[in-house]
């Protein structure tokens, strides 16, 4: 059985703590891998290691820093392959997608070659009479990243890249579940240059994070997860004074008017609801058609679609549309979830229950399911499922589907589907969600903006990668300048008054 461990030092080592996790492979169930978690005492150590590595690192200059950013998008590029293969076997999306989760990972580190640009300070020459004034950005220190399960490559690059680039020490903490691309975005790091001890991964479960959340030397902490989650790491990390950016749930609308082309609006519910078999915190999971004729016409074009998509293993190639859930427990629960949608009175147009691949029978696989008539009461509609699963809720009005998205309580992504300027414009005015899209079903921002919802999806003043990320993994110092003026007579200055 194949044994997975730590980064640190710039090397793999093993676990010292005695307990461990199985990694699956959800196509087939099977345990593939043991992976350890370690105890608060072994990731105190991780954490002592990297804040004596960092001020080295903090020292280098932000333009030999970024050169280490540019190798590093040099070999993640060469390794895209391999990074692929190992992501889709343990996370169990496709090949297709597994590769857009390193490029989206890998355009972040992009965008941080720029660090000399977007570390600069300000400057005020003469503030007073032989004073100046300037600004430095300095980076925290040591932070942690606290990463999910569903992107095991680009969640990590999106916080791992900015804080690095920024001059801290990282300690990371992925997912137990899918752990090995972790720790080869460490090794790839080490390759690229970065100073060893100065990225850790550690794996593990709650017993780690309380103790990067209560350690003294880490100063900001990143999470990505569910929301319950994200509320208990920032409470606790800003509690013990830390800086914290933490990301939950999402339950995400897109609208889709009557003058839509209804075509493009099928395809994109398709694309965001199935792709990565609903995984993903940007997964559009509601359908908002304005009218009943609307949602007949949108109806009737979803189910022949839906009905097609290919449903295997990422060994079947770039034929596969859609792969399984991470795990067993995901499978039951979304099962559960639409066993009670049919209990609650839901239309169950597509069923993915029962699911089976010949050869692949233990696998964690769900097939795609589309509900229509929902009704916001309904579990399905209030629960982020986070599996293929589309709920349909018809609105007799755009202000009612407006009302609708807005008095949900996550407000991570929503997109409306219209041919009409104006109602798109006051949607996005109006719209109280952190990221919209116009005829765009996943509005996921490129490297360069931003990326962040609202309400329960996010806690936190600033958002991921952008300018952003830059902002929250350093802290400003201002300093006020004040030299000698005057003849020198005697041997001594004679200073002039300030004013």
């Amino acid at each position: 059985m194949k044994q997975i461990g730590h980064f640190i030092g710039g090397e793999q080592i093993a676990g010292t703590s005695g307990r461990t996790a199985d990694v699956y492979n959800p196509a087939t169930g099977e345990v593939q891998a043991q992976v350890a978690l370690a105890s608060a005492d072994e990731t105190a150590a991780f954490v002592a290691a990297a804040q004596t590595a960092q001020p080295e690192w903090a020292a280098m200059n932000p333009q030999r820093r970024a050169r280490v950013m540019i190798e590093y998008v040099r070999l993640l590029n060469r390794d895209m392959d391999k990074l692929a293969e190992v992501l889709s076997s343990e996370h169990g999306k496709t090949i297709p997608d597994a590769k857009g989760d390193v490029q989206r990972g890998l355009e972040v580190i992009e965008y941080c070659i720029g660090a000399p640009q977007m570390l600069k300070g300000e400057f005020t020459d003469s503030a007073g009479p032989g004073i100046d004034l300037y600004s430095m950005r300095q980076p925290l220190g040591v932070v942690a990243a606290i990463m999910p399960f569903n992107f095991p490559a680009m969640m990590p690059l999106w916080h791992v890249g900015p804080a690095l680039a920024c001059g801290n020490a990282v300690i990371l903490k992925p997912s137990e579940r899918d752990p090995s691309v972790p720790l080869m975005l460490a090794e790839l790091l080490v390759e690229a240059g970065l100073p060893k001890g100065v990225f850790q991964v550690v794996n593990g479960d709650k017993e780690a994070v309380d103790a990067l959340l209560d350690s003294p030397i880490v100063q900001g902490v990143s999470f990505v997860g569910s929301t319950p989650i994200a509320q208990y790491i920032y409470s606790r990390a800003t509690a013990n004074g830390k800086r914290a950016q933490c990301f939950g749930g999402a339950k995400n609308h897109m609208i889709v008017m009557p003058d839509a082309d209804m075509d493009q609006a099928a395809d994109a519910l398709v694309g965001a609801g199935y792709g990565a078999a609903g995984e993903r915190c940007m997964a559009v999971s509601v359908a908002v058609p304005v009218g009943d004729a609307t949602a007949d016409a949108l109806i009737e074009k979803l189910v022949p679609r839906i009905e097609k998509l290919k449903v295997g293993p990422y060994t079947s190639g770039d034929d596969v549309d859609m792969g399984p859930v991470v795990t067993a427990a995901a499978k039951q629960r979304i099962v559960g979830l639409i066993d009670k949608g049919v209990e609650e009175g839901a239309d169950l147009v597509v069923d993915g229950r029962g699911f089976e691949l010949q050869g692949y029978e233990n696998g964690f696989f769900v097939g795609p399911t589309l509900f229509d008539k929902v009704s916001k009461d309904m579990s399905i509609y209030k629960e982020e499922i986070f599996g293929p699963v589309l709920s349909t809720v018809r609105t007799g009005s755009y202000d009612e589907a407006l009302g609708l998205a807005m008095d949900n309580e996550y407000g991570n992504g929503t997109a409306i589907f219209t041919r009409d300027g104006d109602t798109a414009r006051d949607f996005a005015s109006r719209i109280n969600i952190g990221m919209v899209g116009i005829n765009v079903p996943i509005p996921v921002p490129l490297a360069y903006h931003t990326f962040g919802g609202w309400k329960k999806s996010a806690f936190g003043d600033l958002n991921q990668h952008g300018p952003d990320s830059f902002r929250f993994y350093t802290r400003t110092k201002t300093v006020t300048a004040r030299w000698p003026s005057g003849l020198k007579e005697g041997g001594e200055f004679h200073f002039k008054a300030m004013d």
